[in-house]
């Protein structure tokens, strides 16, 4: 066996080695990821999801009566929760976006350096945020959800900053983080690509491998199958993927295929993904609207991955960006706790929601600036010492 040093391609990226197989694309191809400008309108479009699933928790939901003066939001503001009732779609927008992003963001990079790149993005913000809305429901009760801050307590806080809450069978701190568990199951399958080296080839076969076994899963009846393909989240996360590869090699017949059946897929989940929030917001939900929303989420990724959206080019879109991530972390329960003080306080539904926006906008750019930057850094510097050390001791082995 010979070991051989390999120069990274001028975009960045290491050429494949392990013969025919591992081509990066078919010949002729040419993407646009190399030299392409930073995609801007991508942040704008987070920023959009992160409302979205903000406007549907605070206006739309009909399960926490108790902070609008048990009143339900559609008893006074008919027209806008009957618009935001569908604003969870934010959250299948995030997935299309995060199959773009990662495997963007990783390409040419070592399984450690994956791990890093991950840990680093999600842990600062995110422990910050668990302590915070922890300390509100349970430091200001009376101005709380009764029913989140129910059986809250030491180990329920520490099970949450583990981010395996729900395999201990533990409550979430706030609801909102069950996504991330399914952004786990992500990372941890596309890990194995990660491992192998990613190609062109390789993106592909995992996308057809991933697509099939969320296609059965269900039928399967086998409960850990479906906790690890997560086949309502799949079809949305394996589009981003191919979108990725539209975006950096072209598109050609096959990626439209991957994401044409992705989207498919899709609709044939809409009955089961719409089912859930029904109940959440006591009435029934239209399946074409969710149908065009989706559609909708697809082509504005499609759009900015190939180039439509190149214009767009504000920089104050990099911040909106930068404070989707922990906007989205602690809107929900603190959120409601806000609106509830504000409330009771005298504010009318327009202006609490107004006030309560600014003040959660405001403590996003705060985590994202004093917790999630310094932390992220700090992370980084010490995991990539220990990754590092891992190698040399590999090699040496």
């Amino acid at each position: 066996m010979s070991f051989a040093v390999v120069q990274p391609l001028p975009d960045g990226t290491r050429p494949a080695t392990d013969g025919p197989a591992a081509s990066t694309a078919p010949r002729g191809r040419r993407g646009r990821a190399a030299g392409a400008p930073r995609l801007f309108a991508l942040d704008g479009l987070r920023l959009i999801a992160a409302l979205s699933v903000l406007a549907f928790h605070w206006t739309a939901l009909a399960d926490a009566p108790e902070i609008w003066s048990g009143h339900r939001p559609a008893e006074f503001m008919p027209t806008l929760s009957r618009f935001t009732s569908y604003g969870w779609l934010g959250v299948q927008l995030f997935f299309v976006i995060s199959g773009f992003v990662i495997c963007m963001s990783c390409w040419g990079k070592r399984p450690g350096d994956f791990l890093v790149s991950r840990v680093v993005r999600i842990v600062p913000a995110y422990w910050a945020a668990v302590l915070m809305t922890s300390a509100v429901l349970l430091l200001v009760p009376d101005l709380g959800r009764r029913l989140a801050r129910e059986g809250l307590d030491g180990a329920v806080v520490l099970a949450n900053l583990t981010l395996f809450q729900s395999s201990f069978g533990v409550k979430y701190v706030d609801g909102v983080y069950w996504t991330l568990w399914v952004e786990l199951v992500f990372y941890l399958l596309f890990a194995v690509v990660v491992r192998m080296g990613l190609t062109y080839r390789r993106v592909v076969a995992f996308c057809g491998i991933w697509s099939v076994a969320a296609l059965f899963a269900p039928m399967a009846k086998i409960p850990l199958l479906s906790l690890v393909v997560v086949p309502n989240e799949a079809p949305f996360f394996i589009a981003g993927i191919a979108i990725y590869l539209m975006h950096r090699f072209g598109p050609d017949l096959l990626l439209w295929g991957v994401v044409g059946f992705s989207w498919l897929t899709a609709m044939g989940r809409i009955d089961s993904l719409k089912s859930a929030f029904e109940a959440s917001v006591a009435h029934t939900l239209s399946w074409n609207v969710v149908a065009l929303a989706i559609t909708l989420a697809f082509a504005a990724v499609i759009a900015i991955a190939l180039g439509l959206l190149d214009r767009v080019r504000w920089k104050g879109l990099t911040v909106a960006g930068a404070l989707t991530y922990p906007l989205y972390l602690i809107h929900q329960e603190a959120g409601f706790t806000l609106i509830h003080w504000l409330r009771t306080l005298g504010l009318r539904s327009a202006a609490a929601l107004a006030v309560a926006l600014v003040t959660v906008l405001l403590a996003a750019w705060l985590l994202h600036r004093l917790v999630e930057r310094p932390g992220g850094k700090l992370l980084k510097r010490h995991l990539g010492r220990a990754v590092a050390g891992m190698r040399e001791v590999s090699t040496r082995a």
